[in-house]
């Protein structure tokens, strides 16, 4: 039997791309899935497809109030949470010329606000249940220095930060925090590059697919409460940085 047979686990994210094949990656594992997107109507397909007690929460994660709704539906539906997934994330990237300011704070909200909102919620409830785990989705961006990719990068390192302090500040509370950080991969994140005629990464090389990533999360879930794994970098075969 999987280690995740009954864990509740919370993927954020979970309409599309890394998400929603987290989402399949642990459900086929036996975890107990909480869906959360702002597409409602995705996210009712996607339960459907798991079956069992997958649970749908539609919500837009960039709103300061929603890692705590998000929070006190989970315990109050099952009074636990096992594993939380921050998956969720937006990408514009363009030359400063180019580089849409009014982008800037959505950014920040979803991509790192969201993110330490959340986990720091989870993260007491996990502490004082005595287990637990976060896993936050990052990227190779995070210590690329290029053009047109600061914010998305920088978002990314901060992220990275707040994590390994949290997993430091965790450590011996059964509470385990760690980081999966994929490169290029084909997903709906780059939407927003291909609207605006801009080549989107995953078009100069053979990208990673969603399942590759979710391979890694569950990998990392799936490890023994004795270790905990701090770090996964996936690259796409061709990625070259």
């Amino acid at each position: 039997m999987s280690k995740l047979a009954g864990r509740v686990a919370i993927v954020t994210g979970a309409s599309s791309g890394i998400g929603a094949a987290t989402a399949h990656a642990l459900s086929a594992a036996g975890a107990t899935l909480v869906l959360v997107a702002r597409r409602a109507d995705r996210l009712a397909a996607l339960a459907a497809e798991l079956g069992g007690d997958a649970l749908p929460f539609a919500d837009d994660m960039a709103d300061p109030l929603a890692p705590q709704r998000l929070h006190d539906e989970v315990m109050g539906r099952f009074g636990r949470a096992d594993i939380l997934v921050n998956n969720a994330g937006i990408l514009h990237a363009a030359p400063v010329e180019q580089f849409d300011l009014d982008q800037l704070r959505p950014m920040i909200a979803l991509n790192y606000e969201a993110v330490v909102r959340t986990s720091t919620l989870f993260a007491r409830s996990m502490k004082a249940a005595g287990t637990g785990q976060i896993i936050n989705i990052s990227s190779i961006g995070a210590n690329i220095t290029a053009p047109g990719v600061g914010v998305y990068g920088g978002l990314k390192r901060a992220l990275e930060a707040f994590t390994d302090c949290l997993r430091v500040e965790l450590a011996g509370s059964g509470v385990k925090v760690g980081i999966v950080a994929p490169g290029t991969t084909s997903t709906e994140i780059f939407e927003d590059m291909k609207a605006r005629g801009q080549a989107a990464w995953d078009s100069f090389i053979p990208a990673m697919q969603p399942g590759d990533v979710a391979d890694a999360v569950r990998y990392m879930a799936e490890q023994p409460d004795r270790t905990n794994m701090a770090r996964i970098q996936v690259y796409a075969a061709a990625d070259s940085h």
